[in-house]
């Protein structure tokens, strides 16, 4: 059964308390700032999304709304309702109750209950204060009994939103506040967004808008319990192997432990016991009985159970084997009355990110001394395939189960296993990581701190406090969830920029570890055994792990040794005349992030951008690219060079042909698509790069690139854009995130060519790899040569060798495709399967290849529902086939090489939404880079 049917049976209960959502009742949005606006409000929701249904606004995402609607911004704003409804269960009147009967004295309490405020408030029941918040990502609950014992007539509930970019500015210009060494922020449109625990994202992003929304974004209830009554409001399950420790690989023989620990509104009895029973999807038991060692202390109860590890079939990452989930219901029991009951979806398996020290047996493996960097699954290496994961909308109260199933389905047929959610956006949902549990998908998920220090005082810290522990706790029993990272480039980027600007400081690295070391880390480890923590995104991980000390981590740092390798890298560089130039990638233990930016597919600016602007260098298109230049907003030293479009234009004049179509529609459209295409191989460059480091010294076992999707349409560094349509890079993901893969790798200097094959199966593999010249007529030009090979599990080995100067052919008028069948078994299964593979090796810039017309013709079976392409004329570089706007689909496989003689390609294609009633077929197009050339 899906997440979507099992609402009663996941939703926390208690026998005795009575809820009302709030989303049921009548709001009203008004502002004491613009006081002729009063609209309907809804919840969850954010202001924009109210006015903008409402009509007082546009769609802010068209045209320039991010800049023409800022005054919503700096506008204060309140949400206001009746509290009055009757609940189905029990019949109990919430909040309608006598007035006598509304104090302490009748026994009953009532809890507001907010998941989400977004962000700084004022809260009034019946015109009384109740509380401020200033926290996006925490949880809030109030008793409000005694607020409702003076209260005539319906109880008013009133939350007034302050504006976020007002009142930053305000904390930021409050003496004796904390500063930092100039361009240590990372500023976007608005500053002083490291004072606030909200969506940094919202003040601005190189790939996205900064409106920085308000309102209550997350559901929000009353909850009313009698004397004797509990609510589970939040709920850890901790799944562990017996003796395990954070950051080290358990003992997979030993036995599961599974703890338990509820949060509660009201006070639990210090006489509760606590029940589990383990079902597995067809609703069998498979284990229960009592929790041991309970403890009830204040609203919190917790206990737990040792579970035979023979009982349970594991859970596995995409590729790696099936995803097993089981329903744990959990019960409170005080004699004979159940007090509350809770159940969550979770599974069994253990995942570790192994930054141990390079062993003698490594060692004498030719692996490069240091330390390890790499993720293991049930006590097994993988190869970590995937990309960086950003918030999909900037307004998170539309962002929909729907869309991101039709997402995270991108991902797995992508061949991805991994996504590294980002810091500075929001915590996920629990449907999302419900929908990661179901398809495979590892979450590498990230406190909300990026490309910025941070505060250190005492409310600060206290704040982010209750805000890890609250994450750590809600989100913990998903088995998707692979590792909690502090934040993103503070390591690797800020810390080192503030200690460059004032060095010989020490407060600098000090503040850092108290916010990273000495809160975060304590808030993982201090809740959970079955998942690793690192403070930053991009680490050379640490010096010592001693859980002995009150903070078990102490920080490498610049403490290498030379020839050793640490660590994970990122990688960007936006000179383009070097992007192939494969001594320029780093060398690492894994890739957590690289990329370049490109334009979305004219489909997607439609949606956003009226006829009259869909050329290259519109106003509107210029200000939607918020790739900052030197000395603009964003001055950190990977993104200094030039303004986003120039970056982009230069690369794809460089190497390919130039789009000058008469019809300037068509013209545009065809550059957008070439800067696909350039950002497609640039990061097929370094992925195939990064997976041969399997088999090399670095031991590189993990490539996430930047960034999976889009949060609006605009240009970014996304694979799949805004409405879901595929990019060229997330089809060249998909074919060279492949378990087998065979590619080249050229010193254009030296001209030394080599072709290596690469596995990231568990066993070794044999096959064929054939390797054959064609000139761009599709002639072959010399005799192909058959090489047989073996490639180990988790590894790569050289199929051919050669010097592209002495071969005697002219790069531009010669290709060498290569081709292998080999035969291995996919991990945790018994069966063998047959992988195949091609690849394309090409001069540098096919700006300059005698390219020609490769006489595409493109037919439709209505039978099978696949297309065919044939090259009838010549090689067609980058065919690609188009589906028409109105349709949203993907193609089996796209952006590939045809050679007249490979005869009929048969393309697969699944539509997953349609507005056309099947007439996109007639609107599907084919082309190849050729067409560039055209008129």
């Amino acid at each position: 059964m899906k997440p979507s049917n099992l609402l009663s049976l996941l939703a926390p209960s208690a026998s005795l308390a009575q809820t009302l959502d709030l989303s049921t009742l009548n709001w009203t949005l008004s502002s004491p700032t613009y006081q002729n606006i009063t609209v309907p409000g809804s919840v969850p929701s954010q202001v924009h999304l109210d006015l903008y249904r409402e009509g007082v606004i546009p769609d802010p995402y068209f045209g320039l709304g991010d800049f023409e609607l800022r005054w919503v911004t700096y506008g204060n704003w309140t949400y206001e309702t009746a509290l009055e409804g009757l609940l189905k269960a029990g019949g109990l009147l919430i909040l309608q109750i006598p007035t006598r009967d509304r104090d302490s004295s009748s026994g009953l309490s009532t809890w507001l209950l907010f998941n989400g405020l977004d962000t700084f408030t004022s809260i009034e029941l019946c015109g009384q204060h109740v509380a401020s918040t200033n926290n996006q990502f925490r949880q809030y609950y109030f008793d409000v009994s005694s607020f409702l014992s003076s209260c005539s007539g319906t109880p008013s509930l009133s939350i007034n939103f302050g504006s976020a970019v007002n009142i930053t500015a305000d904390i930021a210009a409050e003496p004796g506040q904390e500063t930092w060494p100039f361009g240590v922020e990372g500023l976007f449109e608005f500053p002083n967004r490291q004072f606030v625990r909200k969506e940094q994202s919202d003040f601005g992003w190189d790939w996205g808008p900064a409106f920085s929304p308000a309102g209550i974004w997350q559901p929000a209830y009353v909850v009313q319990l009698p004397s004797e009554g509990i609510y589970v409001r939040n709920t850890l399950l901790d799944i562990y192997r017996q003796g395990q420790l954070n950051n080290l690989p358990p003992d997979q023989s030993a036995p599961w432990v599974v703890n338990a620990s509820l949060d509660l509104l009201g006070t639990v009895s210090n006489t509760a016991q606590m029940n589990i029973e383990i079902l597995d999807m067809s609703n069998t038991t498979v284990a229960s009985g009592s929790l041991e060692n309970v403890s009830a202390v204040g609203s919190t109860i917790t206990g737990s159970i040792v579970v035979d590890g023979e009982t349970c079939q594991l859970w596995w990452p995409n590729g790696l084997g099936p995803q097993n989930l089981y329903y744990f219901k959990i019960t409170v029991v005080d004699g004979g009355k159940t007090l509350a009951s809770v159940t969550k979806r979770s599974g069994f398996r253990t995942i570790v990110l192994n930054m141990t020290p390079i062993s003698e047996a490594q060692l004498a493996q030719g692996i490069a001394s240091g330390n390890n960097w790499h993720f293991e699954i049930n006590g097994k290496e993988f190869y970590a395939k995937g990309s960086n994961f950003i918030p999909p909308d900037a307004f998170w109260p539309r962002v929909t189960e729907t869309k991101m199933k039709q997402l995270f389905q991108s991902v797995v047929d992508g061949n991805q296993n991994m996504l590294r959610v980002w810091a500075s956006g929001a915590y996920s949902p629990d449907f999302l990581y419900d929908i990661a549990d179901e398809m495979g998908v590892l979450l590498w998920s990230e406190f909300e701190f990026g490309d910025a220090l941070y505060p250190v005082n005492a409310e600060f810290l206290d704040n982010v406090r209750e805000e890890a522990n609250y994450n750590v706790r809600r989100v913990n029993h998903h088995p998707s969830l692979a590792l909690w990272a502090g934040g993103n480039e503070l390591e690797n980027l800020e810390l080192p920029e503030a200690e460059a600007a004032d060095p010989g400081n020490p407060k600098w690295r000090d503040e850092y570890e108290q916010l990273f070391l000495d809160v975060l880390l304590p808030a993982v480890y201090g809740n959970t055994k079955s998942i690793s923590y690192i403070p930053s995104s991009t680490t050379n991980g640490y010096l010592e792990l001693d859980f002995s000390l009150p903070i078990p981590m102490i920080q490498r740092y610049n403490n290498e040794t030379p020839g050793s390798i640490y660590g994970d890298t990122d990688h960007y560089d936006y000179d383009s005349s070097v992007a192939f130039n494969l001594s320029s990638y780093p060398v690492g233990r894994f890739a957590n992030e690289f990329g370049y930016h490109s334009m979305p597919s004219l489909q997607t600016w439609e949606q956003a951008v009226v006829p009259e602007d869909l050329h290259f260098n519109s106003s509107t298109i210029v200000l939607r690219n918020h790739h900052y230049p030197a000395g603009g907003p964003f001055t950190s030293n990977f993104r200094n060079s030039s303004l986003g479009m120039g970056e982009m234009t230069i690369a794809a004049e460089t190497y390919y042909p130039t789009p000058h179509h008469s019809d300037s529609i068509a013209n545009f459209s065809a550059w957008c698509h070439t800067t696909q295409i350039f950002q497609a191989d640039f990061y097929r460059s370094q992925i195939t790069y990064y997976r041969r480091g399997s088999g090399l010294p670095e031991r590189q076992l993990g490539s996430l690139y930047w960034q999976l999707e889009d949060i609006w349409q605009a240009p970014t560094w996304a694979g799949i854009e805004y409405d879901g349509r595929w990019k060229v890079l997330h089809y060249v993901a998909k074919d060279i995130y492949q378990p087998l893969i065979i590619a080249s790798y050229w010193n254009y200097t030296t001209g030394d060519l080599t072709a290596y094959v690469t596995s990231d199966l568990w066993t070794p593999a044999t096959g064929t790899a054939t390797l054959a010249w064609y000139d761009y007529n599709g002639t072959l030009i010399s005799p192909a040569q058959n090489v047989g090979f073996e490639v180990g599990g988790l590894n790569t080995t050289l199929v051919w060798q050669g010097n592209t100067n002495e071969l005697g052919y002219d790069l531009t008028n010669a290709i060498m495709k290569m081709n292998i069948t080999a035969t291995g078994t996919p991990p945790n299964t018994d069966t063998p399967k047959t992988f195949r593979h091609e690849y394309i090796f090409h001069t540098l810039s096919l700006r300059d290849a005698n390219l020609q017309d490769p006489g595409l013709t493109l037919a439709y079976n209505n039978s099978t529902g696949n297309f065919t392409v044939q090259a009838t004329k010549g090689v067609a570089a980058w065919v690609w086939l188009d589906m028409p706007a109105g349709t949203l689909g993907n193609f089996a496989e796209n952006a590939f090489w045809l050679l007249p003689g490979d005869g009929p390609r048969e393309v697969g294609v699944t539509v997953k939404s349609d507005t056309s009633g099947g007439k996109w077929v007639e609107g599907v197009t084919v082309g190849s880079l050729w067409d560039n050339t055209l008129e």
